[in-house]
């Protein structure tokens, strides 16, 4: 890019030529978007005529010119179309966001000329690691040898140009540094989302005795169970009896009971990520995104997984056809069709459970409240004197 008229696409035309002169060769152009957005949403000219000129120059390739053409970018849908027709980038590759087995075989990379401790499990890392990319590791792996380096700094001498090697031969990575490393690292995939694993247990909960067990009971054999480890560990019994579990819960109730809480609860039994939104959260003033917020949310918990995402006040967003009084551009209704659209795309193996809460039940919208979506209806009710006897004791202890 540059400011002087005619010269970045000067500068695009040379690399072209280079490229022909040396086939076979390969030009790759990092961060595509930067240099070829979207010409109806850009107000520059420089960038519409960098467009331009490198649609010219890539049908003029000639197909026997052997030179290859590929681009990167991490937001393919801010690319110019024409871009990717057919005979452009008419090939697209998602590289996605590492699984646990895939995080595994890069951590090992990453640390097989470290030094590691017995109790070191790279396994069990790998799974703690929801969201984290391939640099993500290597910074986490980074951390962990710099926390092994401080706790060892008394014995080193930095003033010496050697370390002794008995200090060399002590230094290893232990498990409490990759947990240390866990603490402080924060994954690209989910920075812009706040996801937290919550520490509330059933034991913070006082009171709802019969409210717990029936979550126990619905979480244990439908999430715990089903939903996060029967599918990985039995696919093929999973896919036999065609088990369909349920993708969501609807805590409803008096303001102020413990919706949120219990929510919580059940993310950190599950050893799940949480993602909480409230529903005013996900309305804007501009047209279309709000539904690009929804989907964004989705992404983001689908990335997380396994994780419990949590919608608060969902009658704000969730009002049943007519109720969004006041709403001329229908910005809430989009926003719960979309989410209507997220739910039903969901797949069982993406280990996403949904759970919202409302204080008003009378008002949301009957189609989010069939069967294979939030389809479990749980009463939070007000506690009674048992009950605040235990959420005294939960408080004060």
């Amino acid at each position: 890019m540059s400011k002087l008229a005619g010269e970045s696409e000067s500068n695009l035309r040379k690399a072209f030529e280079e490229a022909e002169k040396n086939a076979p060769a390969i030009i790759f152009i990092d961060e595509l978007d930067a240099i070829a957005p979207k010409r109806e949403k850009t107000h520059g000219e420089v960038e519409r005529r960098i467009v331009s000129q490198l649609l010219t120059l890539m049908d003029g390739l000639k197909q026997r010119a052997h030179v290859i053409v590929m681009a990167a970018t991490n937001r393919p849908n801010s690319i110019d179309p024409a871009l990717r027709r057919f005979g452009r980038f008419d090939r697209e590759v998602d590289i996605g966001i590492p699984d646990a087995t895939g995080r595994l075989e890069i951590l090992q990379i990453h640390t097989k000329n470290m030094k590691l401790a017995d109790d070191v499990d790279l396994e069990q890392v790998a799974n703690e690691t929801h969201g984290h990319v391939g640099a993500d590791l290597a910074a986490l792996c980074s951390e962990a040898a710099l926390q092994a380096i401080r706790e060892k700094m008394d014995l080193i001498d930095l003033e010496d140009e050697t370390i002794d090697a008995e200090v060399m031969n002590s230094l290893a990575v232990t498990m409490d540094d990759f947990r240390w490393a866990l603490s402080q690292s924060n994954p690209s995939a989910l920075r812009e989302t706040v996801v937290e694993v919550p520490q509330v247990t059933w034991e913070d909960i006082g009171g709802l005795e019969d409210v717990k067990r029936e979550l126990q009971e619905l979480m244990y054999v439908c999430a715990c169970f089903v939903l996060l480890q029967y599918p990985v560990e039995h696919p093929d019994k999973f896919l036999k009896f065609g088990m369909t579990p349920s993708k969501g819960v609807l805590f409803y109730g008096p303001p102020g009971c413990g919706k949120t809480l219990l929510a919580k609860a059940i993310a950190n039994e599950c050893q799940a990520n949480f993602i909480s939104i409230k529903g005013p959260e996900l309305l804007t003033m501009w047209f279309g995104e709000s539904e690009a917020n929804v989907r964004e949310i989705f992404d983001k918990a689908r990335q997380a997984a396994p994780c419990v995402l949590f919608f608060d006040e969902l009658d704000s967003i969730a009002k049943a056809g007519g109720g969004n009084i006041g709403d001329g551009g229908g910005a809430a209704d989009r926003v719960i069709n979309q989410i209507l659209t997220e739910m039903d795309g969901m797949s069982t193996k993406k280990n996403v459970f949904i759970i919202g809460a409302t204080n008003r039940p009378d008002i949301i919208d009957p189609a989010i409240l069939r069967p294979g979506r939030l389809d479990q209806l749980i009463y939070i009710p007000l506690p009674d004197e048992k009950s605040r006897v235990a959420i005294l004791k939960a408080n004060l202890r």
